[in-house]
């Protein structure tokens, strides 16, 4: 794929700069700006100046707040000028004027003010399963922010430039068209066409004048979907007020404090049980933390309750779920949509039945979820059974799960019933999980959700690829060149993947899994209907190939759309399913959880290159593994502290434990997602680990060094009495 450098390399003559002046409050009103004496190179730009619509495309976020403020660090203007330094120096002399107003940071102030969205699904009467449950079990698990950490903070830049265009009076030869030269961002952006439309709307300008260029990306965790559009804005602006080209890169503490982070969530589940151990009934009550303005919405809330749901027998269910708006910078996703958090709370507590049962959890899965005809409890029917069985059986066979259970659960039993806690001698632990994933959005945006790639094979015998999909690697181009070349019967070295900008078909997001699943199908349909042409057709032949989201979907009730909103079933239609197993040791000087291995067990549906899936896979369980266990990060008071960005810990290279991945190959013809799957197990088994090997029931990730020591302090006194 071609792309260009990363955004801080890209320097073009009279290059201007941009700063950001932030709000210092989290909620009141803007009163004023005070800024010093500006010469004519350096301008401040303020809500007032925008020529078009103060909002980002697709959401309510302003591009500059006017005058209502809603978090520390919220963009009020931008400082534009040359010369780096000094307009720091002038930042540093302008002031904001605002009037405070009280704040809400927690998600647990929930009222008709801070309610974003909600998402009620009831199944049964589960009033009437837990008066006749035989016990119930309860728990409260939490899951904290996360920060993407990609290569380079976000940046863009902006400018005009004369561009090449068809003139039908010259016989279809190129001239200049000067009167109204095209605006060219450059930014790492996951999604091109979002900042098109944004751009287009906050200048006022039609859709055909801006062209977007995607810069070097690197490994962004889709931390680059939405937010990349906002800065393009604000570059934009500064270009189309001070006729010359504009640069606007955040500083990495910048960019750490202020921008989207995974969003953090509460969720209480309660559970009757009968006799056996089986699920007669369970209550649901989350709360997803979205911070100001509410990004992806109904995409956050939902792929959390779906997440949460799981996919266990139960005949009652009660969820309620609230997106809840707070004082702190927009939250977004994080590799996936908020499924990971709902995955983690419902296997966190899936494993805490099995041990109040004194019941291999493992097994207590195989004798309780889904199978074959049976639906999700959203009411979607399973095209594709889970095979559970399979995948728990295949995680445990690489790690040796059952036998190191069964002799880790012998020494915590024998601990615990002879209150022996104080010899010196290492814990071990081992837990194990599942999950499961979709691919692509539930809730297309104002586009409608309609995409599609665009192939051309030429009078030479080549071929190219057309897509706006930008990846952090030339993965896709070798992998789509070979599916093209075998099914046209051409030399891969003929066939060239273009993802050049936006004049290229829109592909859509490159997130949620869609690249394997959505775009490869399109690319093998378009080549299908190459091959029919190619010997009836003149060449060179063009193929476009779209999708649009489903509407088809049967109603039930159970899990109808947002008012406003169309819900899209195909986005579950084949899922993606993994089981995790992870072993940690305790040593009894430091106890510190120290990971022994992570063994991953996936079922992706038909596999078309082995190699990325596993590099995919490896990243994703270091970055799991990394939110689960290292990553601490707050806001308090509405702001992340420069001592928190300081201090931020993400795995290194030393730190990573053996992983081991294997899949079930099957004869699926689709390709399923599988790059959320670690997120959605690994952290579950993690914590069940841990739990196991120190005999305490955590429920909160990531799990901290303090919270270790008091689950320890308190056994030893526990030992003691």
């Amino acid at each position: 794929m071609e792309t260009a450098g990363f955004v801080e390399d890209i320097f073009l003559k009279r290059l201007l700069f941009g700063i950001t002046i932030r709000s210092p409050i989290a909620k009141g009103r803007l009163k004023s700006i005070e800024c010093p004496r500006l010469p004519n190179s350096c301008a401040l730009i303020r809500a007032e100046d925008i020529p078009g619509l103060n909002q980002l495309e697709d959401f309510s976020l302003p591009i500059l707040a006017g005058t209502e403020l809603s978090y520390i660090g919220e963009p009020v203007a931008l400082l534009i000028g040359p010369g780096e330094a000094k307009l720091e120096e002038y930042a540093e002399l302008c002031k904001v004027i605002t009037e405070e107003e009280l704040p809400v940071f927690s998600s647990h102030e929930i009222s008709e003010k801070t309610i974003l969205a909600r998402r009620t699904v009831s199944i049964g009467d589960t009033e009437k399963a837990f008066a006749g449950a035989a016990s119930i079990i309860n728990g409260n698990y939490e899951t904290g922010i996360q920060e993407h950490w990609y290569p380079e903070p976000v940046g863009a830049v902006a400018y005009f430039e004369n561009l090449p265009d068809k003139d039908a009076a010259s016989g279809g030869k190129t001239s200049q068209n000067e009167a109204n030269p095209a605006l060219i961002i450059k930014t790492a952006t996951q999604w091109p066409f979002h900042v098109r439309r944004a751009v287009a709307q906050v200048l006022n300008l039609d859709l055909t004048m801006v062209r977007v260029e995607p810069a070097l990306i690197g490994m962004h965790m889709d931390g680059k979907i939405w937010y990349p559009s906002l800065i393009a804005c604000h570059a934009a602006l500064g270009a189309a007020l001070m006729k010359k080209p504009v640069k606007l890169l955040l500083t990495r503490e910048e960019d750490f404090r202020y921008s989207p982070k995974r969003s953090g969530t509460e969720i209480r589940i309660s559970s009757a049980l009968n006799e056996t151990g089986e699920i007669l009934g369970m209550e649901i009550n989350l709360t997803v933390n979205l911070g100001a303005h509410g990004i992806f919405t109904e995409e956050l809330l939902d792929q959390t309750c779906i997440g949460c749901l799981g996919h266990y027998k139960m005949a009652n269910l009660k969820l309620t779920g609230f997106a809840v708006k707070t004082n702190i910078p927009p939250q977004g996703p994080f590799s996936g949509f908020g499924m990971a958090q709902g995955c983690f709370a419902i296997e966190r507590h899936i494993s805490q039945i099995a041990d109040l049962r004194r019941q291999d959890p493992a097994e207590w899965r195989k004798n309780n979820h889904l199978g074959r005809n049976d639906s999700l409890p959203i009411g979607l029917p399973l095209k594709d059974p889970p095979p559970t069985e399979h995948l728990l059986d295949t995680a445990a066979a690489m790690s040796g799960y059952y036998r190191k259970w069964a002799s880790f659960e012998l020494l915590r039993l024998h601990r615990h019933q002879n209150n022996w806690f104080d010899r010196e001698e290492s814990l071990r632990g081992i837990g194990i999980a599942l999950g499961y994933q979709g691919s692509g959005f539930l809730y297309p945006g104002n586009d409608k959700g309609k995409y599609g790639v665009e192939l051309v094979l030429e009078k030479d015998g080549s071929l190219e690829i057309k897509t706006s999909m930008v990846t952090s690697d030339d993965d896709f181009s070798h992998l789509w060149a070979n599916i093209a070349a075998e099914i046209l019967s051409i030399d891969v070295s003929k066939v060239k993947a273009l993802s050049q900008n936006t004049e290229s078909p829109d592909s859509g997001p490159a997130s949620a899994s869609r690249n394997i699943t959505i775009l490869t199908k399109l690319v093998e349909r378009a080549c299908l209907a190459i091959r029919k042409q190619r010997f009836r057709d003149p060449l060179p032949i063009t193929v476009r190939r779209t999708c649009r989201p489903s509407q088809n979907r049967e109603e039930n009730g159970t899990f109808p759309p947002h008012p406003g909103k169309s819900f899209d079933s195909t986005s579950l239609a084949h899922l993606g399913w993994g089981a995790a197993v992870v072993e940690v040791e305790i040593d009894p000087v430091e106890y510190t959880p120290r990971i022994r291995g992570a063994w991953l067990g996936i079922d992706g549906g038909r596999i078309l290159s082995e190699k990325r899936a596993r590099k995919n896979l490896h990243a994703s369980v270091v970055q799991a593994l990394g939110w689960a266990t290292l990553e601490q990060l707050h806001y308090t008071g509405g702001s992340i502290s420069p001592e928190s960005f300081k201090d931020y810990n993400i795995p290194n290279p030393a730190e990573i434990p053996p992983i081991y991945i294997d899949f079930i190959w099957n004869e699926s013809e689709e390709p399923k997602g599988i790059g959320e799957l670690p997120f959605n197990c690994i952290p579950a088994a993690y914590l069940q680990a841990v739990s196991q090997a120190i005999d305490h029931p955590f429920q909160r990730i990531p799990l901290n060094s303090k919270e270790v020591w008091d689950a320890i302090r308190l056994r030893k006194q526990e030992a003691a009495l």
